[in-house]
């Protein structure tokens, strides 16, 4: 997900993305421990998008 997109999204909405995310990570790590995930790739990738949803989150908290 870009940034812009994140931008554009209500901090309501941010959090829903954030907890729906973090259970996709928890569901894709636990699948990755029972047998290796084809691209690891996806696991750094959802990693990233919840780190910039939670540092948008942060700006629009602060503002």
């Amino acid at each position: 997900m870009k940034t812009s997109e994140i931008r554009e999204l209500s901090v309501a909405d941010l959090q829903e993305r954030i907890a729906a995310e973090k259970a996709n990570l928890q569901t894709l790590k636990l699948n990755h421990a029972v047998s290796p995930v084809e691209n690891p790739i996806t696991i750094q990738k959802a990693r990233r998008d919840i780190a910039r949803m939670m540092t948008v989150l942060r700006e629009k908290q602060n503002q």
